[in-house]
């Protein structure tokens, strides 16, 4: 798969820029970015529904799935359906980094930074397959929406799974935390929105960002630096 890792992205990951990169912490990284792409074995899919919604839920027809939280209610207010995604690295990428922190901490904190931004470079361009065919509805996309995103429960993990089939075509699965295993995986809801459709057009003055907001992996896509405001996580760490 030819996807690029953005050595600026790891380097934000670990905290970093790359005017203050060092030569042995540049080394680590391409030696790195070289091994995961060796060692993944990188596997996608996603499926498009239609959606019914009410005040306390939104039902993803024709499936078991059924969304709840405010977030994720506010998140698809404008959409007519969506789509369901899921990304993974495979298992082999777990073991790496679980050896690495064994024998080599630095090692691993930059294999997992690498691991990070190389699935992260997946779900964008398997957004961008998503988005050509929702101009073909005249629609535009939200941002990616993924369980444990402010009040959207890592529960919903479970039905997500078994709604795309993941276990059997991607060997993707769940903990009893409902945490995905591979760890290195990513599910998302993303939601259509019809072009046609009038949103407020007051202006948010954005919140200024700060270190800890650059870090996380939903900086790219967060909801809640687009609205001007941080997620509950950021409000009781500022």
């Amino acid at each position: 798969m030819n996807i690029e890792i953005d050595k600026k992205e790891i380097l934000r990951y670990l905290g970093g820029t790359d005017k203050n990169n060092d030569q042995i912490t540049d080394q680590l990284i391409d030696e790195s970015i070289e091994e995961v792409r060796k060692i993944s074995v990188p596997k996608f899919q996603y499926r498009i529904f239609e959606i019914k919604k009410n005040q306390k839920s939104i039902q993803i027809l024709n499936s078991i799935l059924v969304l709840t939280g405010k977030d994720i209610i506010k998140h698809l207010i404008h959409s007519k359906k969506v789509a369901i995604m899921a990304v993974t690295l495979g298992i082999q990428v777990d073991r790496k980094i679980k050896y690495y922190s064994n024998i080599d901490l630095t090692k691993a904190v930059i294999f997992d930074a690498c691991a990070t931004t190389y699935i992260e470079a997946i779900s964008d361009n398997l957004e961008s397959e998503i988005k050509e065919i929702a101009n073909q509805s005249n629609c535009n996309l939200t941002y990616r929406f993924s369980p444990g995103y402010g009040d959207f429960s890592l529960k919903v993990q479970d039905n997500i799974l078994k709604v795309l089939n993941s276990s059997r075509t991607m060997g993707l699965t769940v903990s009893n935390e409902h945490i995905l295993v591979p760890s290195k995986s990513v599910t998302a809801i993303i939601g259509f929105e019809d072009k046609n459709i009038k949103k407020p057009t007051g202006k948010v003055q954005k919140r200024a960002d700060n270190e800890k907001c650059k870090t996380c992996l939903r900086y790219k896509n967060c909801i809640y630096l687009q609205e001007g405001t941080f997620c509950e996580f950021r409000k009781k760490n500022l």
